[in-house]
């Protein structure tokens, strides 16, 4: 069972209406410009997150991508406009479900997710 089909796994019951009348945001991003000429798949399959979302129920017109920070290293949150955007979002409450790989990675410390 691949990781994807664990989550759609996990994921069956669990979205409900609330969730899809909010945004569904994929979030990708790469640490440097070398990652993002070199580890192509890894974007792709990144991007590919977008029909994740629309299988697990939101319209496509409801799926955000924000890839502002392809490139950008996580050292700064401040220099992440698309840290940024996805922290704003979260915020004001407008987001069902955030989609990324390695998102642990999201943050690299609590001071980072104001």
């Amino acid at each position: 069972m691949t990781a994807l089909t664990s989550a759609a796994n996990l994921a069956v019951g669990k979205v409900l209406a609330a969730h899809l009348d909010r945004l569904a945001v994929v979030y990708v991003r790469q640490s440097t410009r070398k990652q993002v000429l070199q580890n192509q798949e890894s974007t792709r399959l990144q991007y590919a997150l977008t029909e994740r979302a629309v299988a697990l129920g939101w319209a496509r017109s409801r799926v955000l991508v924000i890839d502002d920070d392809l490139g950008c290293s996580a050292a700064v949150a401040d220099s992440r406009l698309g840290f940024q955007k996805l922290v704003t979002e979260v915020t004001m409450g407008r987001v069902g479900v955030v989609l990324g790989i390695e998102m642990s990675r999201l943050a690299r410390t609590g001071r980072d997710a104001r």
